[in-house]
Order: C-alpha cells, then sequence, then structure tokens
C-alpha cells in the first residue's frame, strides 16, 4: 500500500477507495479488507497519516516522516501539503487542556481551489 501512495507523489492524499483501486492494477485478487487492514497498520506504524479534512472519507498522506499540515478545497475536497510559518509556537495553554494529555497537532486550512473559484 506504501508503494501505491508512494508512487503517486508527495501530494497524494489518497481515499482508501482509490488505493484499493491503484493496487487492483498490480495485484487484481487485493481485497478492500487487506486495504484497509494495511493502511491501519501504516498509520499504527506512523509509515503513512491519516488526515481527516472534515466532510468525506479519510485519506492517506505517504509523507509521514516531514512536519507539515494541510490546505482542503471546501468546493472538490483538493488536499495539499502546506508548511505554514510560525506553527512551531502554536501552544495551548495547560487551562484549556481539559485533562487530555497533547499527543498531536494538526491544522486543517480551508478555502478555494483556483479550480473551484473559476466556476
Amino acid at each position: 500500500m506504501a508503494e501505491v501512495l508512494q508512487r503517486e507523489g508527495a501530494h497524494a492524499h489518497l481515499t482508501a477507495d482509490e488505493v484499493h483501486a491503484r493496487a487492483r492494477r498490480i495485484l487484481p485478487e487485493i481485497s478492500r479488507a487487506t486495504v484497509y487492514n494495511t493502511l491501519n497498520e501504516l498509520v499504527r506504524l506512523d509509515e503513512v497519516l491519516e488526515v481527516t479534512s472534515g466532510a468525506g472519507p479519510k485519506r492517506y498522506d505517504p509523507d509521514a516522516a516531514r512536519d507539515h499540515h494541510h490546505i482542503v478545497c471546501v468546493g472538490c475536497g483538493q488536499l495539499r501539503d502546506v508548511h505554514p510559518v510560525g506553527h512551531e509556537s502554536l501552544r495551548l495553554p495547560p487551562a484549556q487542556r481539559h485533562g487530555f494529555e497533547l499527543v498531536d497537532v494538526a491544522i486543517v486550512f480551508r478555502g478555494r481551489c483556483p479550480a473551484c473559484r473559476e466556476s
């Protein structure tokens, strides 16, 4: 599965169904369950990032090694990697953590892509 995601490039953010369709080109007999189980294992191993951007299915990001965030088009759902300036200094004061232990921060910018702005 990682091979399928990496083949699409660093900006690939495929759904499990898209991964399944591409994997079937290589292994026609591969099941959807195998794809889901493998993606879940790759996420658990921190080899692939699971990205949820709100509406729509989860997407899988092969760029798990570099720290980055995402921008999503509210029109078509296109998802791209971004590297915002100043995100390193983002902090959540202890009084606002509600007893949670912080393990991750995910920033998702929302906007309209060029194609959706034109239509």
